[in-house]
């Protein structure tokens, strides 16, 4: 699995690419939802391991 960064990081590179083949608004407005969908999934993705992390420490702190 790749890093939280790294993997913000693609997702940037992927929107800037996207923005600047736009050729339209609708291309633009969709590279955006896009994007936001992405980073949407990966912060959610992102929290679940840090809670999961976090319940495995308070059970071994019991």
């Amino acid at each position: 699995m790749a890093s939280y960064t790294a993997e913000v990081n693609a997702i940037h590179k992927k929107f800037q690419a996207a923005v600047k083949r736009a050729k339209s608004k609708q291309s633009l407005n969709k590279a955006y939802s896009v994007h936001k969908k992405a980073h949407e999934r990966l912060l959610k993705k992102h929290l679940r391991e840090e809670t999961a992390m976090i319940n495995k420490a308070k059970k071994n702190l019991e």
